[in-house]
């Protein structure tokens, strides 16, 4: 089957974007990733920084790229059951390396975890629409757990939310000091997480992986539509998605992001409108793709897409190494930390487009290409990625 460009474009977007949340987990105490009142008031370019991000990125890359891994899930079907039980259990295994030894904000596990569910619903619900409509049921009950979490739990606010002097002191300590006390650590960070995607994230991704399932099975992600009609649906989905978001971020702002209110209730309407924004923003570059094929930087980022993995862990190399190594860590605010994004992006993208000048895959795409054939029982050609 020949690549669809414009899915490795989005997928390049997905993986760029993600970082200008994820830098927030490196180089912050975890509490300030969803907080920023985690250390007491925000300055008010904190509070701007987090409004935008929160506003225009944050959850909506995420969804986005749980969207083209179900996608991916559709187009691998012929593969066969075991060519996809060994891939997913492979990036599972490779989810675990990651989070254990490298970064406790890995997403890879989930995705692998979820992939093997996930997988055999997209393949044994016969109907398109069925398969959409029980993947938004599932996702929308990830969200309506997530308030349920909110009504049952204490008012006061966990230390995940507002961690006291020492908590803080201590993560500024193990961090950047790494070894078993690093691994202990991200083992329990690792066990909280595993619960949360069974009690709740897990619902909510099984569903985005089964929409972008529906959704390259109908030709949709496929780019099978025309350019009016994605630019339309941009445009719908885009201001519907800002309309549900900006009364929560202007109340979690008033609130001085109160940990019930802003850790459950107004975390919902984010998280119902991520879906809408991350296909909006798949519309535009449906609707706009002969204007963008025509810039250079679209290729660039097309690399980008095609080295998912690889660029999804060379960001974890840098980020750890500049504020684990380097002794950044807890010495940027937000805004500073932004504006380190497009150097990192920088990095990302040349290495793509050099890397794929010489070789078909990227290097970890081609790793897990490898292990997939052994576990699935076929013989691996002994070739170099290219």
């Amino acid at each position: 089957m020949p690549r669809n460009i414009t899915l490795d474009f989005i997928r390049g977007l997905a993986i760029l974007g993600i970082l200008l949340l994820n830098i927030v987990g490196f180089a912050l105490p975890s509490a300030a990733y969803l907080n920023p009142a985690w250390n007491g008031p925000p300055s008010v370019s904190d509070r701007w920084t987090w409004a935008l991000l929160d506003l225009f990125a944050q959850v909506k890359f995420l969804t986005l790229f749980a969207l083209l891994f179900g996608a991916g899930l559709q187009m691998l079907q012929p593969r066969g059951k075991a060519w996809l039980r060994a891939r997913l259990t492979w990036l599972t295994l490779f989810g675990f390396i990651h989070a254990v030894f490298f970064w406790e904000g890995d997403i890879l596990l989930d995705y692998g975890i979820i992939g093997l569910i996930a997988w055999r619903l997209i393949r044994d619900v016969p109907s398109t629409r069925t398969l959409f409509k029980t993947g938004a049921l599932l996702y929308l009950i990830g969200v309506a757990v997530l308030v349920v979490f909110g009504l049952i739990s204490s008012p006061e606010p966990s230390h995940s939310w507002l961690p006291g002097a020492a908590e803080v002191q201590y993560e500024a300590l193990w961090k950047p000091a790494g070894g078993w006390e690093a691994v202990h650590n991200r083992l329990q960070s690792l066990s909280s997480s595993l619960l949360a995607l069974g009690a709740q994230y897990g619902w909510q991704l099984a569903g985005l992986m089964m929409m972008g399932g529906a959704l390259m099975r109908n030709g949709w992600l496929r780019g099978a539509f025309s350019q009016r009609h994605y630019r339309r649906m941009a445009a719908l989905l885009l201001l519907l998605s800002a309309v549900i978001q900006i009364p929560s971020i202007v109340i979690q702002w008033q609130v001085q992001w109160a940990f019930r209110w802003c850790g459950f209730f107004l975390q919902a309407p984010r998280d119902l409108a991520a879906p809408l924004q991350s296909l909006g923003y798949a519309a535009l570059c449906f609707g706009f793709w002969s204007q963008l094929a025509r810039l250079k930087i679209t290729r660039a980022i097309c690399c980008a897409g095609r080295m998912a993995l690889s660029n999804y862990l060379l960001q974890t190399l840098i980020c750890s190494t500049l504020f684990y190594r380097f002794n950044l860590f807890m010495q940027l605010d937000r805004l500073q930390l932004l504006a380190l994004v497009p150097a990192i992006w920088v990095i990302n993208l040349i290495f793509s487009v050099l890397w794929l000048r010489y070789f078909r895959l990227g290097p970890m795409e081609w790793v897990w290409r490898k292990l997939t054939a052994l576990g699935a029982g076929q013989s691996p050609k002994n070739s170099l990625p290219g």
